[in-house]
């Protein structure tokens, strides 16, 4: 398994170049760019020219692009209320899948909808059914548009009230019926209602991805996303599921808030945690 990092892990002054330098320097071997990133250098408008621009650099600093991901699914949610919105964020997902084959990444993130967005307290509230029905649906329609440009749609279990188990979750996945959509598994954000090794196991090869955060239960809240090995993950058995269902991808640390006092540090904070988890 190698070792990836996220783009939102990095202070948001740098360039998309200084960010590859910095995790080259911490021992990092690939960078997840996300959409929009950088000085403007990965938005909706970018064209060809622009993503090739980005491979270059990553190429100059000796840096793998391990994925593709984006926040913008939180405020344009593929299961929303509003037909206009949903249309957005299935233009959203198709640009993705365009963007990554010229970044020549093989998955993208993607959040496949929400019943609630706990942080936005005045976001919609959508009907548990209708989201499932509107997110399978759409998913159908996406794959063939994965298959083309041979990119996967990595779906996210992320805190949206939505997919809540890891038997939803394959189920899901398999209702879809494509090998170019699975699962960005990620760790940390199953702590609060189950055991991420369960979750591995269960989803299997479906898995295309995995984000790494680490969360203490006790606290309950978002308050308890802690740094790598702080928090309740049993990395030892988190690894040991992984490399039982023959995963051998990036792992993509996704950490999240910077540091205060030096805003780099978390980087090399980071690598070193995950150096340790790996030779668990």
């Amino acid at each position: 398994m190698k070792k990836s990092i996220s783009y939102w892990s990095f202070p948001s002054d740098l360039t998309l170049a200084e960010c590859f330098a910095l995790a080259k320097k911490a021992g990092f071997q690939a960078v997840e760019v996300a959409l929009p990133s950088g000085k403007n250098e990965i938005t909706l408008e970018s064209q060809r020219g622009d993503l090739l621009k980005v491979k270059e650099e990553a190429e100059k600093a000796g840096i793998e692009l391990s994925s593709l991901a984006t926040g913008l699914f939180w405020d344009f949610s593929l299961t929303s209320n509003d037909p206009a919105t949903r249309a957005k964020a299935k233009e959203i997902v198709a640009k993705m899948l365009e963007f990554a084959s010229y970044l020549e990444v093989d998955t993208i993130l993607v959040v496949p909808g929400a019943v609630d967005v706990f942080f936005k307290p005045e976001s919609e509230v959508v009907a548990y059914d209708l989201a499932y029905e509107r997110a399978l649906s759409t998913m159908k329609e996406l794959a063939p548009v994965a298959e083309r440009y041979r990119v996967n749609i990595g779906i996210e279990n992320v805190w949206n009230k939505f997919l809540l188990s890891p038997l939803e979750m394959r189920d899901f996945i398999d209702r879809v019926g494509s090998s170019w959509v699975g699962a960005y598994f990620d760790v940390g954000n199953t702590v609060l209602t189950g055991y991420p090794e369960q979750w591995i196991r269960i989803l299997g090869k479906r898995i295309k991805k995995v984000h790494l955060k680490d969360f203490r239960a006790s606290v309950g809240n978002v308050s308890g996303f802690v740094d790598l090995l702080e928090g309740d993950v049993n990395w030892k058995e988190v690894i040991t599921a992984l490399k039982e269902i023959g995963y051998d991808g990036y792992l993509t640390a996704e950490m999240m808030p910077l540091y205060k006092a030096d805003k780099t540090a978390l980087i090399y904070q980071t690598s070193r945690a995950l150096d340790f988890i790996l030779n668990l």
